[in-house]
């Protein structure tokens, strides 16, 4: 379930129609196109995830198998980018909130859902679970019950509703499939790309699972279907039920216009529900993986080693508690600085997964010849064609970057900037740090040098 709800994210419901009103049904190539994407990295990721399950995925897969330095910069983005999220996501659902009962405040609402999932998370994994798994039944059965209703209606066989405009043909007229160009299809990618982070969340949560072979081994072999149903379903039968110039997409939103076309009473606020269930899961899931990288890192001597004591519970209680301050950080600079600091913050976490998916790709490389010479039994999960199918993907990764740095209409050439600008930050101080670790090493080995060497050697044997 943590695996299907980390594909359903807030930004499906809410950045969909942004994405619709530039690429027209087209914007089904758009999701088709990102979902093949996240479909090798996570296939790449659940490889080696398999064979090495952690709490750390990728950054401690980079670790190993490009470098500290790798390790340190993707796992510090990641964390930064999730903490981010949890501003984002906190206001997204304060102000759903507010709207119900306006009485609260709408920072009033983002301190107590911040408070409630920062409890939650506290307590154990377990009661993680148990809320993600509830969000996520959530998603699920509002997700299938739109297409099951939105498609009856495409096929005029819904029963009491008469939706004229709702059809086929709509993925055709209004200027055709593709209204404003093939190139609208690449402008869509980047418009899309962000709502697929989560995916990844699984090979994270599986580190703690009973089974975590066995976890990642499934949640990995069910991407392509969870993509396909809850991405490309439900966005066909939203271009099919309205013409995708209709203002309404832009006005309401894409899924809250689709149900009112249908006439289904409350349907705004049926979707505000649903919104808020998403915003919830991604702000219990964004607060259990930035602490889990946190935790990581913590271990791997790449943060204070106070991340890496747990409770006796298990729960990392100092990462928790850190990423949910910088989390309160971001959610007070979006009050009081929104179109400042806080759009600096969106801005430069931007691109991050798309640098994840990168960093994935290479690790992938390197570490199935690891794997494959050390214990060749664990590679239950393979990628497909290795590796000219990973040197593809990273090639297409690669190009959408590029890509970004020419948008200037949709703001993917500042997102991509901005993004660099703190990459590049992060990577020198990795380096910095590499080196004082190195002289540190270094000036030990003076004394006694059989015995740091030693004590070196025994040091550089990976032992996660």
């Amino acid at each position: 379930m943590i695996a299907i709800g980390g594909v359903i994210g807030a930004g499906l419901f809410v950045g969909s129609s942004s994405g619709i009103a530039t690429a027209g049904p087209g914007i089904l190539l758009s999701y088709a196109l990102v979902g093949t994407l996240v479909v090798l990295v996570m296939r790449m990721l659940g490889e080696m995830s398999a064979a090495h399950p952690s709490s750390g995925s990728f950054s401690a897969h980079a670790d190993r198998a490009l470098g500290p330095w790798a390790g340190f910069t993707i796992g510090w983005l990641y964390w930064f980018f999730w903490v981010v999220v949890l501003a984002v996501e906190a206001t997204a659902g304060a102000v759903i909130l507010e709207g119900w009962i306006p009485a609260v405040p709408q920072w009033g609402w983002a301190l107590i859902v911040m408070v409630v999932l920062t409890a939650t998370n506290l307590v154990s994994v377990g009661s993680y679970g148990e809320f993600e798994f509830w969000f996520a039944g959530i998603k699920v059965v509002a997700i299938a019950a739109f297409i099951v209703i939105g498609g009856l209606a495409v096929f005029g066989v819904l029963p009491g509703v008469d939706s004229e405009q709702a059809g086929l043909s709509n993925l055709t007229e209004h200027g055709g499939f593709l209204p404003n160009g093939p190139g609208a299809i690449l402008t869509g990618v980047l418009l899309v790309v962000f709502s697929f982070m989560g995916s990844e969340i699984a090979t994270l949560a599986a580190g703690e699972s009973e089974d975590p072979q066995r976890a990642v081994t499934k949640s990995t072999n069910s991407i392509i279907w969870r993509i396909a149903v809850f991405y490309l379903g439900s966005i066909l039968v939203v271009v099919s039920l309205l013409p995708w110039d209709s203002e309404s997409i832009t006005e309401k939103g894409s899924y809250v216009a689709a149900l009112d076309s249908l006439g289904i009473p409350h349907a705004g606020q049926i979707m505000n529900f649903i919104v808020l269930t998403s915003v919830l899961s991604c702000l219990n899931s964004g607060l259990y993986t930035a602490s889990r990288m946190a935790f990581s890192l913590g271990e791997r001597g790449d943060a204070p080693k106070a991340f890496a004591r747990t409770t006796s519970r298990g729960v990392p209680r100092t990462a928790i508690i850190a990423s949910v301050v910088f989390g309160f950080v971001a959610v007070f600079f979006n009050y009081k600085f929104p179109d400042s600091v806080f759009l600096f913050l969106v801005n430069s976490s931007g691109a991050v997964a798309l640098f994840v998916w990168l960093v994935i790709c290479f690790s992938q490389l390197r570490m199935r010849k690891i794997i494959q010479a050390e214990a060749p039994e664990k590679l239950v999960v393979r990628m497909w064609l290795y590796p000219y199918l990973t040197w593809a993907t990273a090639a297409l990764i690669v190009f959408v970057l590029g890509y970004m740095l020419t948008d200037t209409e949709h703001d993917g050439r500042r997102t991509m900037l901005l993004s660099l600008l703190v990459a590049a930050l992060v990577l020198g101080i990795a380096f910095v740090k590499e080196r004082i670790r190195g002289g540190r090493a270094a000036a030990g080995t003076a004394p006694a040098a059989d015995a740091a060497a030693s004590a070196s050697a025994s040091d550089e044997v990976p032992t996660r």
